[in-house]
């Protein structure tokens, strides 16, 4: 699978200043419903746009989040510990790009620190920031990836992503349970095959 050029922040912050405005949104809502075959002005679907810009804005509030601000405050004390950082089962809630359709599963991340670690939840916020965009679980396994290698400089980064796609299981084809998995190592993990191999047993351990 090839590697897809992460976003970057400054491009979705961009795309932000530029949003049409809620009125219009709340427009486009209407207009949807219409062509969906309903009235928007019954009284069950009356408040229905209003909802759905309120969601849309909790849904992708990661494009006004800075990856970059998350993994600024390092620390440098870590009294020689010098093993993998693993985060395991941190909730992804995100939005295909092709169908705007949620994808939901976990994230697994680890990091062997160079000279800087950072609060683990932080690593839990960057994943949450890029998920919280109009994605492909590729590109998503890349931005969190490449955010990390890029601020943290450490000696290596493991990501895996696993996840069900409801632009599969509730339209096209219509298989259910049926979860995807992508990974991406770099540096250490990519390097020792034994390293990797810890990393994957703890991820699902």
């Amino acid at each position: 699978m090839s590697a897809t050029p992460a976003t970057p922040v400054l491009v979705a912050n961009e795309a932000t200043s530029k949003r049409p405005s809620r009125e219009q949104a709340l427009e486009a809502v209407r207009t949807l419903i219409a062509w969906a075959g309903d009235n928007p002005e019954r009284p069950g679907l009356i408040d229905t746009p209003k909802r759905v810009v309120d969601a849309y804005g909790e849904w992708f509030d990661g494009y006004e989040a800075d990856a970059a601000k998350e993994l600024s405050r390092t620390f440098e004390d870590v009294t020689g510990y010098d093993d993998m950082v693993i985060l395991r089962d941190i909730e992804v809630e995100s939005h295909c790009e092709h169908h705007m359709a949620p994808f939901l599963g976990k994230a697994y991340v680890a990091y062997l620190p160079g000279e800087k670690v950072v609060g683990i939840s932080k690593l839990a916020r960057v994943v949450e920031i890029f998920a919280r965009r109009l994605q492909n679980q590729e590109t998503l396994t890349n931005d969190i990836i490449d955010a990390i290698e890029s601020h943290l400089q450490p000696k290596g980064v493991a990501v895996m992503l696993d996840a069900e796609h409801q632009c599969m299981t509730t339209r096209g084809v219509h298989h259910r349970h049926v979860s995807t998995i992508t990974t991406r190592f770099t540096g250490a993990f990519k390097d020792d095959p034994a390293l990797m191999d810890r990393f994957l047993k703890l991820a699902k351990a």
